[in-house]
């Protein structure tokens, strides 16, 4: 498969997830505790991944001091972002509990709630086609971690959504151009950087890092311990665990 259009599928893949878990929160009773604990767990397998994958990347390609800067700013923007999200309605967006706002509630809210889903998605797909041109091949462990992390997240968004009073037209509209707008930002986090230095390459890799963990502990990990709670730093580190072994056995 050409590396282009395998960015682009594996970036499918992981924002398929998110479907996959909106289907599955929105037709099934899925207990509480048990989407706090794939939560969780995603929560620990993302972590790893950003810390043996995407940072050793970064600091391969750009050296400490631009990974740090680029770390730092990835941060700073997502939290930017998301507190002006959060101004909108979409502050609860990963909770399953009645936490969400309906558009009557909080008019704007749906908008804000799915440009904060985007929001989550974006970084995380964009390294997936940083990860191909850092080893010419997608990293298995980021891929493995996207996915995992991603299923809780459609699958506890589309709960709360669905209690909210959110017809089923809003929520799987969501995800799936959620899922497709994941595809594009993977082929172009391929094709916008072919052809720029290892060192652009690893700033960036930095900046998407520092996103995605500001993402886990400002919306993955608060969710999971609401209802998993003492267990949730363990289920944790069995994320974390089978992530560090998919990446040293990689």
């Amino acid at each position: 498969m050409n590396s282009a259009w395998s960015a682009a599928w594996w970036g499918l893949v992981g924002g398929g997830a998110l479907v996959f878990g909106a289907a599955t929160g929105y037709w099934l009773n899925v207990p509480k505790r048990v989407i706090a604990g794939v939560m969780a767990f995603g929560s620990g397998v993302l972590i790893s991944a950003l810390s043996f994958e995407l940072m050793a990347a970064a600091f391969k390609g750009a050296g400490i001091t631009a990974t740090a800067l680029g770390f730092l700013l990835g941060a700073v923007c997502y939290a930017a972002a998301n507190r002006l999200l959060v101004s909108y309605g979409a502050k609860h967006r990963k909770r399953s509990a009645d936490k969400q706002p309906s558009e009557a509630e909080q008019p704007g809210s749906g908008a804000a709630i799915a440009m904060g889903a985007l929001l989550d998605g974006i970084p995380e797909s964009i390294v997936i086609g940083l990860s191909i041109l850092h080893g010419g091949e997608v990293s298995v462990a980021v891929v493995v971690a996207i996915f995992l992390s991603n299923i809780p997240e459609g699958l506890s968004s589309s709960a709360g959504m669905k209690k909210a009073k959110r017809s089923a037209y809003f929520i799987f509209g969501v995800w799936s151009v959620i899922a497709v707008l994941c595809s594009l930002a993977a082929l172009g986090g391929y094709v916008l950087f072919a052809q720029v230095s290892p060192f652009v390459i690893g700033l960036t890799t930095a900046i998407a890092a520092g996103a995605m963990l500001t993402m886990v502990v400002d919306t993955m990990i608060p969710e999971a311990f609401a209802s998993a709670h003492n267990w949730t730093g363990l289920i944790a580190v069995l994320g974390y665990l089978m992530s560090f072994s998919l990446s040293m056995l990689g």
